[in-house]
């Protein structure tokens, strides 16, 4: 059953326990941090998300779990996986450990950077590209990796079929320098015709801040606030 708690427009949004529980890990582990930060764009961010910091084998364990648990809510339906160099790998691979462990054994693949000479050659590794493809990665700043993916994907005869994420900012991106009134899960959605997940948005942690504001995060509540309010897409 869902659970409920006010945010700074007065109303009471149902609360995703999922997205709750899976801020709270972030910020446990130190991969989800308050304070002023440069993002790709120039911005100053008040948070930063960095999936690099689920360094250990507990903690990609506990990742993959998440995923996996926002994937079957989803109702997504897929036939393999590809993770995108260089972050997508890891978390592509833990991914389809986890589903399997759950009885849903898809089949992997990534992609090199740099194509090898030597050996079975080629830039892919893992599983033939072919059917509907999920593509695994972290954020989703721009939309530049995920047109990469898809042109990889295509290229070998494959569907680009959706996207999974760890976090949506929920921010406007930035074309040419300028900021649009689109973000760039909207783009890949509206544009480029994917399906798009994500275990989190910017709008669960809006409602993990202002739920902990009375235990030492209010100021990092208001300057999330702002910055949504500046930078912040409209949903639907």
């Amino acid at each position: 059953m869902s659970e409920s708690v006010a945010t700074e427009t007065g109303q009471v949004p149902p609360q995703d326990t999922l997205a709750q529980d899976f801020v709270q890990f972030a910020v446990d582990c130190g991969v989800l941090r308050f304070g002023e930060f440069k993002t790709k764009a120039g911005r100053i961010s008040p948070y930063f998300f960095n999936a690099g910091l689920f360094d250990d084998g507990a903690k990609l364990g506990r990742l993959a779990q998440f995923y996996a648990q926002r994937l079957l809510r989803s109702g997504i339906e897929f036939d393999m996986i590809f993770g995108p160099a260089y972050k997508g790998i890891p978390l592509g691979a833990a991914l389809s450990v986890e589903l399997a462990r759950l009885g849903r054994n898809v089949p992997f693949a990534y992609n090199r950077k740099e194509a090898k000479d030597h050996g079975e050659g080629g830039t892919l590794v893992g599983a033939p590209l072919k059917g509907r493809v999920l593509i695994v990665d972290d954020v989703m700043s721009a939309g530049t990796a995920a047109r990469e993916s898809i042109a990889i994907i295509r290229a070998a005869g494959a569907t680009a079929h959706a996207v999974v994420i760890a976090l949506d900012r929920q921010e406007k991106a930035t074309e040419n320098g300028m900021d649009v009134e689109h973000s760039a899960v909207q783009y890949v959605q509206k544009q480029l015709g994917l399906q798009v997940c994500a275990i989190a948005k910017l709008a669960d942690l809006m409602q993990y801040l202002d739920k902990h504001s009375a235990g030492g995060l209010a100021a990092d509540h208001q300057r999330v606030l702002v910055y949504r309010q500046r930078y912040g897409v409209k949903e639907g």
